[in-house]
């Protein structure tokens, strides 16, 4: 249903978001490989991955100190050493009433031992051999069995004791058998940690989207070439590039072509053959040179053109013969937004990526907000902490589509809906945490 409050002929935004995924049909269960796991950061798992085993696989200590029972504690506050367990050398045999064991952060927790307490409040009494020096262990002296029963000793524990106390249960962070990642989620850098952990070494992951970058515009010139009047330097391939390598993709760059409808026809056929995916940046709009979208019209179809959005009013999005595209603004704030808003989601789709989840708060505005009725505005904000601790927001000063400054300069979004108008310091209005994809 059409906003009423939409410019005539423009879709309102949250229609077209849902529209444009409604046609989408993501790479299938046959599009997909097995990778080792130094390879896999960013990639998008094609299989729910379940523990083979607890972790940690056994009780063990959180701390360097003493192991024992809790109830033999309970009438005395001294106990007898008869050994030690350290991480990867557990102690061998059985810890009865009335004994301790020295032992190490990540040291096996002893048979017959509940309870670890630091050596901070631990003393070692009675000195019967010389493999003890002041009142530690040596932690680097082998002993055998003989030699520890020629040198027991007593330690005396102090302070209040409780009960399980310094002590990681196996399974304590992930039980065998649990599940730990679904299907379609993105890998990050913590998450390969977890996998190691687990002992797996290799995981079935969606193959790479191919993406098509396609930049049109007489006027455009690649940094590092000379610019002649009426020349501007092209970035938005750049930008987009940059956030396309965060989505872990295969990019395929055509550069810069000239405003010529065959020149941009031939372009957009080739990279149709290549990619699952063609951006187009500029050549959207109604101007005399501006013959994207009349290729787009010849080559495929126009799911929708033009949408009740600012920054990014003259987006298109469709499907080519093999692949969807999605014709961008020519303006670099207007491109960089429209991407992240609309193109961005699209592309995790495509790809089996669970969708994103956008974090948004409502804050109190430090500044004027300008707007008119009739488009969902996405104004640029810096949100931060005033000096009587509230979260608040404040516009980062013009916000015209070619003001890319205003972007770099922002850590959120400002949303504005479509209804609403001009917006007075002091209201509460609604940011949008920039996420990962602008960072």
């Amino acid at each position: 249903m059409t906003d009423c409050f939409s410019a005539p002929g423009l879709l309102p935004f949250e229609q077209a978001l849902s529209n444009m995924l409604a046609s989408i049909k993501p790479i299938g269960l046959d599009d997909c490989e097995t990778v080792m796991l130094e390879n896999v950061l960013g990639r998008v798992l094609a299989q729910d991955i379940s523990s083979p085993l607890n972790v940690p696989p056994h009780d063990n200590s959180a701390m360097d100190g003493y192991a024992f029972a809790f109830e033999s504690l309970i009438s005395d506050d001294c106990l007898t050493l008869v050994g030690r367990s350290m991480a990867g050398q557990p102690f061998q045999g059985v810890c009865r009433p009335g004994q301790c064991i020295r032992i190490m952060t990540g040291g096996k927790m002893p048979v017959g031992c509940d309870t670890v307490e630091m050596q901070e409040n631990c003393e070692v009494l009675m000195f019967k051999s010389d493999v003890f020096q002041s009142n530690v262990l040596q932690s680097d002296v082998q002993q055998n069995e003989e030699q520890q029963n020629k040198a027991l000793q007593t330690v005396r524990f102090s302070g209040k004791k409780s009960l399980g106390s310094h002590v990681r249960n196996a399974g304590e962070d992930i039980k065998e058998g649990q599940k730990v990642f679904n299907k379609s989620h993105r890998l990050t850098t913590v998450d390969i940690g977890v996998l190691a952990s687990l002992g797996i070494a290799s995981v079935k992951v969606f193959r790479k989207l191919n993406v098509a970058l396609i930049a049109t515009g007489d006027e455009l010139k690649t940094p590092g070439q000379t610019l002649t009047e009426g020349d501007i330097f092209e970035s938005n391939r750049y930008v987009l590039s940059a956030m396309l390598q965060k989505l872990n993709v295969n990019v395929i760059d055509f550069g810069v072509i000239e405003d010529d409808f065959q020149a941009i026809k031939t372009a957009f056929e080739q990279a149709d053959l290549k990619a699952d995916a063609v951006i187009s940046s500029g050549g959207v709009s109604v101007g005399d040179a501006d013959y994207t979208k009349d290729v787009l019209d010849e080559l495929g179809k126009i799911d929708f053109w033009k949408i009740a959005m600012k920054p990014g009013k003259p987006f298109a999005f469709g499907h080519l013969k093999n692949s969807i595209f999605f014709g961008l603004p020519g303006n670099p704030v207007s491109a960089l937004v429209t991407f992240h808003q609309l193109a961005l989601p699209g592309l995790l789709k495509l790809q089996q990526c669970e969708a994103l989840k956008r974090i948004n708060l409502r804050v109190k505005t430090m500044t004027d907000l300008r707007k008119s009725p009739g488009r969902m505005d996405f104004q640029r904000g810096v949100l931060s902490t005033n000096e009587q601790g509230e979260t608040v927001v404040t516009s980062t000063g013009a916000q015209g589509s070619g003001v890319l400054s205003s972007l770099a300069r922002a850590n959120c979004y400002i949303v504005l809906p479509t209804s609403q108008g001009k917006v007075p310091a002091g209201e509460i209005v609604t940011v949008q945490i920039f996420d990962q994809y602008l960072s």
